[in-house]
């Protein structure tokens, strides 16, 4: 297995499993019609004005993608939360791929990236509701930081986020 940057190649598998991922782990946390609504074709459109700007991997495997995610090198929250530096905005794994390593690396990948920029407090955040990626998030190293609201499909949700110290 192998991490490595984006390629324009790997858009649609993406953002299958974007898609998938989030039917398989927010099924009974997230409204159903939302998650049943989610189009392929204009995440594809966004996917491809957004995929080339930095902080963009994957993890892949005999040219299948396994996993992708996104992290950036500075502070969304800086007003609230002056003391963070990065953020990991995304990390998604296939379903069928979860626990065999793959989000692992890719966390272990973007942490280190971070790390060799200066970057020493990144962010992570997550549905509050979402228990195994917050008990993964915690596996991993990061420890409850905040909470905030976050409106998806015209319904609030909480959200948690973990920050890693690097």
């Amino acid at each position: 297995m192998q991490i490595r940057k984006v390629e324009e190649k790997d858009i649609e598998q993406i953002v299958d499993i974007k898609i998938r991922g989030w039917q398989s782990a927010y099924r009974g946390i997230i409204d159903d019609k939302f998650l049943d609504s989610m189009n392929r074709e204009e995440k594809i459109a966004k996917f491809k004005k957004d995929y080339d700007i930095s902080g963009y991997i994957v993890a892949e495997e005999e040219d299948e993608v396994l996993g992708f995610c996104r992290y950036v090198e500075e502070n969304e929250y800086f007003k609230e939360y002056e003391e963070i530096e990065a953020e990991i905005c995304a990390l998604y794994v296939k379903p069928e791929w979860k626990r065999k390593g793959v989000g692992k690396l890719m966390i272990e990948y973007a942490l280190n990236d971070l790390k060799q920029k200066g970057k020493s407090k990144i962010i992570l955040w997550c549905l509050k509701e979402n228990d195994s990626a917050r008990i993964f998030y915690e596996k991993m190293g990061g420890k409850l930081f905040a909470e905030k609201k976050i409106e998806i499909g015209n319904r609030m949700y909480d959200e948690v986020a973990y920050v890693f110290e690097v």
